[in-house]
């Protein structure tokens, strides 16, 4: 009953989350635009910037490897064993007749 509670009140905070839809309303353009608008430019512009910035001080957006992963790569394995561990010795209490 108490996993049935669980599982029902997360599906109806659920039901809040907004959806991803990528489609709009309105139809669009038919054709696409070859010459960027003054606000893709300045987007461009203000990265060139920022990763120009960020290279100085020796930091860049998503630097993969930038940290030590060993610690949650351990700490995940070992809440994976527990877990299995607390099925394993539910299924065997419940076939002992505990």
């Amino acid at each position: 009953m108490l996993t049935a509670t669980a599982a029902g009140a997360l599906l109806g905070a659920l039901w809040f989350v907004p959806s991803a839809n990528a489609t709009g309303d309105d139809p669009g353009r038919a054709e696409p635009s070859t010459t960027p608008t003054s606000q893709v430019t300045q987007q461009a512009r203000a990265t060139s910037e920022s990763a120009r910035d960020s290279t100085v001080d020796g930091t860049r957006l998503a630097d993969t490897g930038s940290f030590d992963t060993t610690p949650y790569i351990v700490g995940g394995t070992l809440f994976l064993a527990l877990g299995a561990g607390f099925v394993a010795y539910s299924v065997r209490r419940e076939r002992l007749g505990f």
